[in-house]
């Protein structure tokens, strides 16, 4: 759903007339950090509101006496009759249904010519030829002439208002694909160099994936470039997040937590549910991992700048949380396009992206931006 723009909306609890406000939340983010218990209610009303055109439950079920999931964060309770809040589960009979285990998938693939519009590709090899001959198949340049396989995972743990994928939820359209079916797509082809996992989010489909990563992996020629990379949200089981982590690793690919916001009840308002487990899986994945690559960066953020809402402060203490750990992480700042039921906002203002990137750039030495052109701009150093 797209809304129009409205001169007039105004936040139900402070009365803040102001028309970057999201329509469907009804509220600034002032009293979103400063009021959450009256801000929770219309959080709540407005996921309710969205959830339904999808037939989706509304929150996380917790049923007494349901089927645990144990895949996400959310770590759903599965009472009969009940979906999981990614919609790929539901209890029929006493027992989980679902097209999707450690064999199946549920998902749509494409082929994208490198560079693609990553958001790793200002480092990784793919878009710079870095780590060359053992993770890129050119020598510091891109990997012109060769493709990446873009796995559009459905469903999502997550709920967020601006998707802009928003298609995963539709998930009587995707393709049932075999582990075994979809490695051999990629090693049939040598132009693929890159397998990037998305969504939606993965994280509801983890065993599937990691199955078939180690299918391709194994099956490779050891000569043969094969970069295994996620974009996700972050909140994916531990255990299986450093089975990830370990892959990527191993492939020279690389892992995007999308650190969506910092406030906790803004990741309410924002995504539906809370993305804590996304901050404690990014820091044991950088203190695990990300010295034993450090000249080629295994671990990197994003945070979609959203008009209004993710401001100044948040991104002062995402990138602060993110220096903390270590401050050559690469972070990117992303320019909002409006979609989904946050359509009715604008592209992000320029002043925003201009005071977002100057405080990110005073605590990490790498940062990026990107969606530029949404702005007519056509380099970093503008900013």
């Amino acid at each position: 759903m797209v809304y129009e723009q409205d001169q007039n909306k105004e936040c139900k609890i402070c009365g803040l007339k102001d028309e970057k406000i999201s329509k469907v939340l009804s509220v600034c983010v002032n009293c979103i950090r400063e009021n959450p218990e009256q801000a929770n209610k219309l959080i709540i009303d407005a996921h309710k509101y969205v959830r339904k055109f999808h037939n989706m439950e509304t929150s996380p079920p917790k049923t007494a006496f349901g089927i645990p999931c144990n895949l996400c964060a959310n770590e759903c309770v599965i009472g009969e009759g009940e979906k999981g809040f990614c919609g790929l589960r539901k209890v029929i009979d006493g027992k989980i249904s679902t097209f999707t285990n450690a064999t199946n998938g549920i998902l749509h693939t494409y082929s994208e010519s490198h560079v693609t519009n990553c958001c790793a590709s200002w480092f990784c090899p793919g878009g710079t030829g870095n780590g060359h001959p053992s993770y890129a198949c050119m020598n510091h340049e891109p990997e012109y002439g060769y493709t990446s396989l873009a796995v559009f995972m459905y469903g999502c743990n997550f709920d967020c208002l601006f998707c802009q994928n928003s298609s995963h939820k539709n998930i009587e359209d995707g393709n049932i694909i075999t582990s075994r079916d979809l490695a051999n797509e990629v090693l049939s082809n040598h132009r693929y160099t890159c397998v990037c996992y998305f969504g939606g989010s993965p994280e509801p489909q983890l065993p599937f994936i990691l199955n078939t990563s180690r299918k391709i992996i194994e099956s490779a020629s050891a000569r043969r470039i094969m970069r295994i990379c996620f974009e996700w949200n972050g909140c994916g089981k531990p255990e299986l997040v450093k089975e990830a982590a370990e892959i990527s690793l191993k492939s020279g690919g690389n892992i995007k937590f999308d650190l969506k916001s910092f406030d906790s009840t803004l990741s309410l308002a924002l995504s539906g549910v809370s993305n804590k487990m996304a901050y404690s899986n990014f820091e044991m994945i950088a203190e695990e991992f990300y010295k034993r690559r450090a000249d080629l960066p295994l671990l990197t953020a994003t945070t979609l700048l959203v008009p209004h809402y993710v401001d100044v402060a948040e991104i002062k203490s995402i990138a602060k949380f993110i220096s903390e750990i270590n401050d050559e992480i690469p972070y990117s700042l992303l320019i909002f396009h409006p979609d989904y039921f946050m359509g009715d906002l604008t592209i992000t203002p320029r002043k925003q992206v201009e005071e977002c990137f100057s405080i990110a750039k005073k605590h990490l030495k790498n940062v990026h931006l990107g969606n530029t052109h949404l702005l007519g701009l056509s380099e970093i150093n503008v900013i």
